[in-house]
């Protein structure tokens, strides 16, 4: 079981692991100088594609040999999304990555019915994978990014793929805590009732435990859910926190980053490949951690 980005960036290592990426948009001084870490330490090859120029200027003042990557001149930023994405189908790259342009662009490429990376019967789905420094292990969080305000069942969905990528991270039977503001089912807060029918769904694969609903400190805290009269062993041993909406969960997770400094990667679940599709408010070291992520997801 990982623990640590270090330890998934040694195994890469040790197994001679390298995938190719293809970065739409790459003139984005941020995601490319993710890509540019991850190339040279060896992991990934990289096909750039955007205003070609640019993208060269960015890779010189880097010392980069220009002779190291391939390049795609496009100036449309759907099309760069489209061909990394066709880039994948055709097995020419192994995992798309958004650099500067709408997320709205890249996403449409993703979703595309026909030509996109969807798989038939599943729901597209983000996970923020947290280095919890504290307990050293990780935590996954979800869904951040893509689902608003997901109903039970696309949270239903939304816990298997957070449950398969725990697998993937070596967490065989993962404990999944459902959050909302209490412990109790309450008519008035939806997220309690949605939380309740998750909890007893008996349908999930390869999970350990599951509770819901779950305040925050109860779910991470075995001393706080003792206090609350709480006896489930999630708390306190939650692998997975599956928020109520998209708003609590990006709140959530940037607070992670910007307050507490946590390490955290970025996922999407429920496709054929693995996306990078990190904020623009990423550092590039937040970038290079998805990218790592996409590589141990394609192995």
């Amino acid at each position: 079981m990982f623990r640590t980005f270090k330890e998934i960036e040694d195994y890469v290592f040790k197994n001679n692991i390298i995938k190719t990426v293809a970065l739409a948009n790459a003139e984005d001084d941020n995601a490319l100088e993710a890509v540019v870490s991850a190339k040279r330490k060896g992991i990934i090859k990289a096909i750039l594609i955007g205003n070609v120029l640019k993208i060269k200027e960015l890779l010189n003042s880097w010392n980069e040999n220009l002779n190291d990557y391939k390049f795609i001149e496009c100036s449309d930023e759907l099309e760069s999304a489209k061909i990394a994405v066709n880039l994948v189908k055709t097995k020419e790259a192994d995992f798309p990555m958004k650099g500067l342009m709408m997320t709205s662009s890249f996403m449409k490429a993703i979703l595309d019915k026909e030509n996109g990376l969807i798989e038939k019967g599943k729901l597209l789905s983000q996970a923020s994978v947290v280095e919890f420094k504290e307990e050293n292990r990780f935590i996954i969080i979800s869904d951040c990014a893509v689902n608003i305000d997901p109903d039970v069942d696309k949270k239903i969905k939304i816990t298997q793929n957070a449950i398969n990528l725990a697998n993937v991270l070596g967490i065989k039977k993962p404990n999944v805590a459902v959050l909302s503001a209490l412990e109790k089912v309450n008519p008035s807060i939806q997220s309690t009732v949605d939380a309740d029918i998750i909890a007893k769904y008996d349908g999930f694969n390869n999970m350990g435990s599951i509770c819901g609903p779950l305040a925050l400190d109860i779910a991470i805290s075995k001393e706080a859910a003792k206090h609350k009269g709480i006896n489930s062993e999630v708390c306190g041993n939650a692998d997975i926190l599956i928020v109520p909406d998209l708003a609590s969960g990006n709140i959530f997770s940037k607070g992670l980053v910007f307050f507490a400094h946590l390490k955290m990667a970025g996922v999407l679940n429920g496709i054929k490949s693995p996306v990078v599709m990190t904020s623009r408010t990423d550092t590039p070291e937040d970038k290079y951690l998805s990218i790592l992520m996409a590589v141990l997801q394609s192995l």
